[in-house]
């Protein structure tokens, strides 16, 4: 380190953690929550710097910036960057915070001295840095580290990676700093077409950046949006009762049976009318060969042909948005006339 002159006062870095010019430089760090980067969240506290942490598995937003109390300890320091703290001292951080991230610490179960990483298979740090480009929080000048011990630093055939991987400018170990030199671009945003329906539905944020990039004209075609109807066969072959398919509780019909191939959509915005409702379905390629309004409670039931045809529609709108709302989409509850609330079903309301 001394050689490259990688390291800032105070000088030399034998014996010391190293103050690293970019990190001293850096303003706003993101480092990972897991737990092998306890020591890097204390560090970023310490030195009085803007902690931001992802939430775990993104459950629940992006970001959280980690808040020590008043006067805080070192003590208090090292409770805040352990996962309990980060659960007790911490704030959301909205799409909307235009926040810039000046270095993003990640962890690495492999990483190689080019700077290729692999990390535990499931995606999240790749996907973190891809919301992150895309909020405009950072860009392909951010520094990204990763914290490793020695034998972590291996060969990796450039074969396994895509080009959604995240890969890394500087190695940190116990014993050496590897400066990468790596020119391999860094993700320029989400790839879509690798995010499949079930992560839309486990991650609300991500559901909003979807809102706002096809808003914005993007291509926001997700993985399995093709593989809809084969789903749907499937799905259909082993449910032996209409009761047994999936529903959802608000999307109760007032009126005859519903059968199977009727989905319902709530949370629509409250001016939403039914002209642009189909103009959007159609758009997704979802359009119902009928629709009935229930403007009151806004929502809408969608009639297709078959229940493949509905499974087929369901997947393709999975992180649904009209206007400003995410729309929840889901197969109508199949009740009986004896399950009623009473009342009558809507005719779809025209347009004034």
């Amino acid at each position: 380190m001394e050689a490259r002159n990688l390291a800032d006062f105070p000088r030399p870095v034998h014996h010391r953690i190293p103050n690293f010019k970019a990190f001293k430089m850096a303003r706003t760090i993101k480092v990972n929550p897991d737990a092998p980067q306890k020591n890097a969240r204390f560090f970023v506290l310490n030195s009085k710097k803007t902690l931001l942490v992802p939430t775990p598995r993104l459950r629940t937003g992006l970001f959280n910036k980690i808040t020590p109390p008043p006067g805080a300890t070192k003590d208090i320091l090292r409770k805040c960057a352990t996962s309990q703290g980060v659960r007790n001292y911490s704030t959301p951080v909205g799409l909307d915070s235009r926040v810039l991230v000046d270095l993003v610490v990640v962890g690495s179960v492999a990483v190689s001295e080019k700077g290729w990483r692999i990390g535990k298979g499931e995606g999240y740090a790749d996907l973190e840095y891809a919301m992150m480009v895309s909020m405009g929080a950072v860009s392909q000048g951010t520094p990204v580290v990763t914290i490793v011990h020695d034998c972590q630093v291996v060969d990796i055939p450039e074969t396994l990676l895509e080009d959604h991987d995240l890969t890394v400018d500087y190695i940190l170990t116990p014993t050496r700093v590897i400066t990468t030199g790596c020119e391999r671009p860094k993700p320029t945003g989400i790839v879509w077409s690798k995010i499949s329906c079930e992560m839309m539905g486990k991650m609300p944020v991500l559901r909003s950046l979807r809102c706002r990039e096809e808003q914005a004209g993007k291509d926001v075609t997700l993985r399995d949006t093709h593989q809809g109807l084969p789903r749907a066969r499937a799905a259909l072959s082993t449910v032996r009762s209409p009761r047994e398919l999936p529903s959802l509780e608000s999307g109760s019909w007032q009126g005859d049976d519903v059968p199977s191939s009727t989905v319902y959509i709530g949370n629509l915005p409250r001016d939403a009318r039914v002209s642009e409702l189909k103009r959007a379905l159609s758009a997704r390629g979802a359009a119902p060969s009928r629709l009935t309004w229930q403007g009151p409670q806004r929502g809408a039931f969608l009639h297709y042909r078959d229940p493949a045809e509905a499974w087929q529609a369901i997947s393709r709108l999975q992180g649904f948005c009209l206007g400003a709302n995410t729309v929840r989409v889901a197969l109508a509850r199949h009740q009986g006339a004896s399950g009623l609330a009473g009342g009558r079903t809507g005719e779809p309301h025209p347009d004034p």
